[in-house]
């Protein structure tokens, strides 16, 4: 999905309220997943295009205040003092549809080391691109953080939902970090002090079509939360064993009708496919001393079937001398089908 020149991503990535010291933003099937994309060369146009509009919305509000600053004060300490408060972009990995954009403050970055990337295709065949993951990983003073950008297999049949699990299992043991000469790195995902997993898990409701509808009409979320399919994961303990998810208090992410706060089984021309009930395919997991979720909820953007999902965490890192700092943290996801 190609974003437009003029789309504003300020509302979404709560740009304004300056409180953040690190943005990780996932997105999954920013191109279509046909076989020229997956199995050609990487068409990385929108992936620049999403990273351009993403350094707009977090420097637009910088640069306004410091020509404001010059223009008031025409202090040199302070134009340094804004250029401090600048996010860079650093990294950013594609892998076919899937993106993921690490952004952090300036001033953060001198202290920002063992900066790795890994991907892992799930995919057709089993590693081809079109689902699996991309993780970025970085040790802030003294702490490893990795963020894991994900898309599961798909589908609402009855079994499908050991698909999403094995892939899920799959990229947390197939996904590997150099571990450094001079210092001894986590090399796997689960080796990070703190893990953040966000994307399009595919996770559905195990209830029958109509029902699930019925459910959803009636805002009735206590009933349809008891039946999907990633909590049930998480209460039997047969995968995701340690790690949380905050509580849900938003309507299912999928699957919209384009442009529209109307779900696709609404529409009566809508057939086939298209009219799969609504899930909460969207979500963001985290596990790790020192991680503590403030925000979890949908931005109402309109750009794709789904709904975009954004939480804010409290990391707190360790620094030379054991001391504490504490770092705002906030991650997105968007996917679009």
């Amino acid at each position: 999905m190609t974003p437009s020149s003029d789309l504003d991503l300020e509302d979404w990535m709560d740009s304004t309220a300056n409180s953040y010291d690190i943005y990780v933003l996932g997105f999954q099937e920013i191109v279509p997943l046909n076989a020229r994309n997956v199995l050609g060369p990487r068409n990385s146009c929108i992936s620049t295009k999403w990273n351009s509009l993403i350094g707009e919305a977090l420097n637009k509000r910088r640069r306004r205040g410091a020509v404001l600053h010059q223009e008031i004060t025409n202090s040199s300490a302070t134009e340094r003092s804004a250029q401090e408060e600048h996010f860079r972009c650093i990294m950013n990995k594609q892998m076919v549809g899937i993106f993921m954009s690490v952004w952090v403050r300036s001033n953060l970055r001198p202290y920002i080391h063992h900066l790795n990337v890994s991907c892992v295709g799930s995919g057709i065949m089993g590693y081809l691109g079109n689902k699996g993951s991309v993780s970025i990983r970085f040790v802030l003073h003294e702490t490893s953080f990795c963020f894991v950008c994900c898309h599961l297999a798909s589908g609402g049949k009855q079994g499908d939902v050991l698909l999403r699990n094995f892939d899920a299992a799959d990229i947390l043991v197939r996904t590997r970090f150099p571990g450094g000469a001079t210092q001894e790195l986590p090399k796997k995902i689960l080796d990070h002090d703190q893990v953040v997993l966000l994307g399009d898990l595919n996770y559905r409701i195990s209830l029958e079509e109509a029902e699930t509808r019925l459910l959803v009409e009636d805002k009735n979320w206590s009933i349809l939360l008891e039946n999907d399919q990633l909590l049930i994961e998480f209460s039997t303990g047969r995968h995701f064993d340690g790690w949380q998810e905050g509580l849900i208090t938003f309507s299912p992410t999928y699957k919209y009708h384009p442009n529209s706060d109307q779900y696709y089984w609404c529409f009566d021309g809508a057939l086939g496919k298209k009219k799969r009930a609504p899930a909460w395919c969207d979500r963001i997991l985290w596990r790790g001393k020192g991680l503590k979720q403030i925000q979890y909820d949908t931005c109402n953007y309109r750009l794709s079937d789904h709904r975009p999902v954004r939480a804010v965490f409290h990391a707190e890192c360790v620094i030379r001398g054991d001391a504490d700092c504490a770092c705002g943290c906030i991650a997105l996801s968007s996917s679009s089908e």
